[in-house]
């Protein structure tokens, strides 16, 4: 299975965690396609940990909790399948899941028949539990490959959290997207650290093998299970934009039924999601960028300035500040790469309000408040 852009969708975890069940994965799929979120391009629906009984059956095979989800998960897929969307599950490359259910070790091929005979199209697998003296590309590279045999696509999300050089090896496993960072709780400080953790890694990125920052917290409101202190509407918006810009997947974590407008102004944000999907996949540059005296620095801790090539030749350029301190940067045409010698045109798109700007003498000059972003797109032109 080739995937060109990263995926995108809903994730049960940040709010739910174990209590999951059937009406709750019906509404919810109903919700994704009555809200517009499929037609915005999230179009899995996956359910994460503790959907399974404790122990396997006789034959040695995953059960689906019968309270939970009494007409079995196969009947539960057929409904998300009957909505237009993917269904997507989880299992674990340990001997148990991290809540403790049973993991796929010493499973692998007959868990990858089981998911393929629901009807699972997306398959996260983390990694908790692992024996000792195994290796992780090894237990990776194991699952891809039974999922390949059941003859199903089914997309294979790789979740180490960047443990033991993830990088370094992930991209030979068949893993289509694999978690770089840690887990996610929705405050302000764990999204900083891990836009951190994707700056660190040089926002390292392949199409087909996407780096994923985790689930995004947008619209949770301090409400659900990951919740630890509830963020503001900057600091949801700095949020999706940056994972945006990095080429991250866009699993959504709040309760979509739920959604209040400023979470529906974020996620649904058209021309930040085209930047996240840009057939291209080329990573951001993270440049220096110039303060109003004119000095050149570094972009600082916690504060990026990222330039991203677009398929079409547009240029797309995101100001991230998550420091306490405002931040003054600037961009020039020849610090995008347009020379003034090049016979083109250009104009300056916001893409948070959808307007264009003025520029002075063609540098756009900003000063980002704490914890603010603004992005803005280069739509350039053959003169």
């Amino acid at each position: 299975m080739f995937v060109q852009s990263p995926p995108m969708g809903f994730n049960t975890w940040n709010t739910f965690m174990e209590e999951i069940n059937e009406d709750l994965i019906k509404s919810t799929a109903d919700m994704m396609v009555e809200s517009g979120l499929l037609a915005a391009g999230y179009n899995y629906l996956v359910i994460d940990d503790c959907w399974a009984l404790r122990e396997r059956d006789a034959e040695g095979n995953l059960v689906a909790d019968p309270e939970k989800f009494p007409s079995g998960m196969k009947a539960v897929a057929d409904y998300v399948h009957s909505k237009g969307l993917k269904f997507g599950m989880y299992s674990c490359v340990g001997t148990m899941t991290c809540a403790r259910y049973p993991g796929s070790y010493g499973h692998e091929y007959r868990d990858a028949k089981t998911f393929a005979d629901w009807g699972v199209d997306f398959l996260k697998y983390d990694y908790c539990f692992r024996p000792k003296n195994t290796k992780g590309v090894d237990l990776y590279r194991k699952m891809a490959i039974a999922l390949k045999k059941t003859g199903r696509d089914i997309l294979f999300s790789a979740c180490s959290w960047g443990h033991d050089e993830t990088k370094e090896w992930i991209d030979a496993t068949g893993a289509n997207m694999w978690r770089a960072t840690g887990d996610i709780k929705e405050s302000w400080q764990h999204i900083r650290d891990l836009a951190r953790q994707g700056a660190e890694m040089n926002f390292r990125n392949w199409a087909n093998c996407f780096a994923d920052l985790d689930m995004l917290v947008v619209g949770m409101n301090g409400e659900g299970a990951c919740s630890i202190t509830a963020c503001n509407a900057d600091e949801y918006r700095t949020h999706f934009g940056f994972w945006a810009m990095a080429g991250s997947p866009l699993m959504i974590g709040c309760d979509i039924r739920k959604m209040d407008e400023t979470a529906k102004e974020i996620l649904f944000n058209k021309d930040i999601i085209a930047i996240n999907q840009d057939s291209d996949m080329n990573r951001p540059l993270q440049i220096a960028a110039s303060d109003e005296q004119g000095d050149w620095n570094e972009s600082g801790e916690d504060t990026y300035t990222l330039v991203k090539v677009l398929e079409n030749g547009d240029i797309a350029v995101g100001f991230f500040n998550f420091s306490e301190k405002k931040m003054r940067r600037y961009v020039t045409p020849s610090m995008l790469g347009l020379d003034a010698d090049m016979p083109i045109q250009f104009k300056v798109k916001d893409l948070w309000n959808g307007e264009y700007v003025e520029l002075s003498n063609e540098t756009l000059f900003r000063i980002i408040q704490p914890h603010c972003c603004e992005i803005y797109r280069y739509e350039v032109a053959n003169g």
